[in-house]
């Protein structure tokens, strides 16, 4: 008798249908959570404008005129949160994003 090493097709269907009851469960969760997942990213994202914010007022000892000569001085890569809200800054350096109406 051959000694043949593999898998069966039972245990190939098997291994699938785990696979698919997993992807069943997380999916929908996933998608759930999408709104507080960019939520999340645009605070991290407006925390790390501050800092570039105050790294130019360091080096150039001033605030900004405006978010887009932090975007050409090359502090930070663009404007827009992972939620696709703009961000802008104030005279201060303060920098905000616009609240949801």
């Amino acid at each position: 008798m051959k000694n043949e090493k593999g898998f069966t097709l039972i245990e190939m269907m098997i291994v699938l249908l785990v696979i698919s009851v997993l992807l069943i469960i997380t999916v929908p969760n996933i998608t759930q959570h999408n709104s507080n997942i960019n939520t999340k990213g645009c605070d991290a994202f407006v925390k790390m404008v501050e800092g570039q914010v105050q790294a130019f007022r360091i080096d150039k000892k001033k605030f900004p005129d405006n978010i887009d000569e932090l975007v050409t001085a090359g502090y930070i890569g663009g404007t827009i949160c992972p939620d696709g809200k703009e961000i802008s800054l104030s005279s201060d350096g303060k920098v905000t994003v616009p609240k949801d109406e």
